[in-house]
């Protein structure tokens, strides 16, 4: 059974503090203290690190994306919000069936960075009707050229948002477009499909992303920026994600690497290999052959080193694997 806030006209105040956003209500309208929309063809900012992609101590300042916004919403607009509290083995694809929204919806309004890190007793914004939130890029910018961009019902845009559909936006302000959905990429990333894994053999994760103790000098915290899969000398390494070999090489710290750049921004980096079965230029499939796993450069053992990169910034892999 859902459980759920209903907004009233006279609703003198609700407050719900959870999930770290606060809800307070008047005249049928919920107001939450976020910052920043998404939109379609955008990918929502992840927890990152701005690295050099062949260095492998990253530097200090791991930082939350912000929030997503909320549009402007007049009490006469049919847009409005229900919070929904999260329970034990909900999933938002059986969270949105319920409210008659699409994932992407839940997904965008939230701002969920990764759908597997929701947990219960969360709350979630669900809004009346199934579309995403789009931040306005420039001055200038109409709610024609948005529904245009998303090949959606501009009226419908219109009354959502209680603007006309000429009116000049200003740069920053979100709006809710209604139908529009995420691209593709964007939405396997959050829902961690993006990438398969690049060994097929059983391995154990020796290292996960993030600060550890180092593995050379147990005096030193150092940001790992990637995987490490253990597995035994020469298992295959497999490309993740179709992409064009970009790199190979040797580098002090990875020793026999290579980097594969995909599409939106990605980039991956294999390193530690015993042997490369690849060549710089070279188009892959997903699941291609690019090397054999090894133990060269710094390493203590036989295994693969797996970096995900979105924009040059590293990203934990655990994340966006199937």
């Amino acid at each position: 059974m859902k459980e759920y806030v209903k907004i009233g006209l006279f609703c003198s105040l609700f407050v719900i503090c959870a999930a770290g956003f606060v809800v307070a209500t008047t005249l049928g309208v919920i107001h939450y203290n976020n910052t920043k929309g998404q939109g379609g063809l955008e990918t929502p900012g992840l927890p990152e690190l701005t690295v050099n992609i062949l260095n492998e101590e990253e530097p200090a300042g791991l930082q939350l994306a912000e929030s997503a916004g909320e549009p402007e919403q007049p009490a006469d607009s049919p847009l409005y919000y229900t919070a929904y509290c999260i329970k034990s083995g909900d999933m938002i694809s059986r969270i949105a069936e319920a409210y008659n929204v699409t994932q992407d919806t839940i997904l965008s309004v939230n701002n969920i960075h990764a759908s597997r890190s929701i947990q219960p007793g969360q709350y979630l914004k669900i809004p009346s009707m199934p579309g995403i939130l789009y931040s306005v890029k420039k001055d200038g910018e109409t709610l024609n050229s948005i529904a245009e961009k998303y090949n959606v019902d501009v009226q419908k845009c219109a009354l959502a948002n209680n603007v006309a559909t000429t009116d000049e936006l200003a740069a920053g302000r979100t709006i809710f477009v209604p139908d529009a959905e995420m691209d593709w990429a964007t939405k396997q990333e959050i829902n961690g499909d993006l990438f398969t894994k690049p060994v097929h053999r059983s391995y154990y994760i020796s290292s996960r992303y993030g600060w550890r103790t180092s593995p050379f000098d147990s005096s030193r915290r150092t940001f790992h920026g990637g995987l490490d899969m253990a597995c035994p000398r020469g298992t295959t390494i497999y490309a993740a994600l179709a992409g064009t070999v970009s790199a190979t090489g040797w580098s002090d710290v990875y020793g026999n690497y290579v980097i594969i750049t995909h599409h939106s921004g990605y980039k991956t980096l294999y390193g530690h290999m015993s042997k490369i079965t690849t060549v710089k230029g070279a188009k892959v499939g997903t699941n291609s052959k690019i090397g054999e796993v090894g133990s060269t450069g710094q390493s203590t053992g036989p295994h693969l080193h797996f970096t995900v990169y979105k924009n040059n910034k590293s990203m934990d892999p655990q994340l966006l694997l199937k």
